[in-house]
């Protein structure tokens, strides 16, 4: 069954309904954050505004209702093995965690809360400035994929070592010497870090900031991420040739990423406006892909 290239637009929940169990390696969310805003973009067919709307006039009820059965419809579609990062910020992300997400999931799947932390925009003159997003990450059932060398980051050295003692080797390779807590024996856990080797980002992620209006990847779409954390996310959590969904393509920057790292995707979106800069992006890359306004089950065909 070939999954690969596969850009949707319609209602994300109709569209899942018809997607079949078991199929996706991962999938990643980044919804309607419940900010209460209407979000603006260029429409190339008729010139409007509109990219999607982040208002609910039932409040924080009718959102995490509305949200909930779409994430029951992405369980159904992970495999036993898959997992699913949800990204989204200070809103409504308790609610989203101890009402959604623990109860389908269950409180044991959850493997990271991520703090996606940035300095970007303005800065509130009656609190501390909100720069961070929460990104949650689960796993469907008791095994998943992690492959850490292939999201290592450069180690810091001297003063910014974080603890231990900085050593060369006899082949002159610098290393971070780190004693532990005790192990049963009462002895010390000694641990050596190679600088060279680098190492598996921590929880918080401070490298990897919002895009600059002047930034090459922009594409004027509102909420856009960086392709720099996609990447992270698809190469720490699949292997090549994995299915990857997003029900909330948005400007695409999952689907873009995972065509370049050769995942197969299915991208789905309401906005007229998402499916247009979705597509010019992955144009841009030569991909091979099928956009359709409607969606039939390949178990059905």
């Amino acid at each position: 069954m070939n999954m690969n290239g596969q850009l949707l637009w319609g209602d994300n929940l109709t569209i899942l309904q018809q997607i079949p169990d078991n199929i996706a390696d991962m999938v990643y969310i980044d919804p309607p954050f419940f900010s209460n805003k209407d979000y603006k973009t260029y429409n190339k067919t008729d010139g409007s505004l509109s990219a999607f709307s982040d208002t609910w006039k039932g409040g924080l009820t009718d959102y995490l209702q509305w949200l909930h059965t779409r994430i029951k419809e992405v369980y159904r579609c992970l495999k036993p093995d898959a997992t699913l990062f949800l990204h989204c910020d200070w809103h409504a992300d308790a609610y989203i965690r101890t009402q959604i997400l623990d109860p389908i999931f269950g409180t044991k799947q959850l493997l990271n809360v991520i703090a996606l932390c940035y300095n970007m925009g303005g800065r509130s003159s009656n609190c501390f400035a909100r720069k961070k997003d929460t990104i949650f990450w689960y796993a469907k059932g008791k095994q998943w994929t992690f492959c850490a060398d292939a999201i290592k980051i450069p180690m810091d050295s001297g003063t910014k070592s974080f603890g231990g003692k900085l050593l060369t080797d006899a082949d002159g390779r610098v290393y971070r010497e780190v004693f532990g807590s005790k192990n049963s024996k009462g002895e010390k856990r000694y641990y050596r870090y190679y600088l060279d080797e680098g190492k598996v980002p921590e929880d918080w992620w401070i490298d990897i900031n919002s895009l600059q209006a002047s930034h090459s990847e922009r594409c004027d779409y509102p909420t856009q991420k960086p392709e720099a954390l996609l990447e992270r996310i698809i190469l720490a959590s699949t292997q090549k040739g994995a299915v990857i969904i997003d029900p909330f393509v948005g400007s695409g920057t999952s689907v873009v990423v995972a065509e370049r790292w050769q995942r197969q995707w299915i991208g789905i979106d309401c906005s007229e406006a998402a499916i247009q800069t979705t597509s010019m992006r992955l144009k841009a890359l030569s991909a091979d892909f099928r956009c359709s306004s409607t969606y039939t089950s390949p178990s059905a065909t």
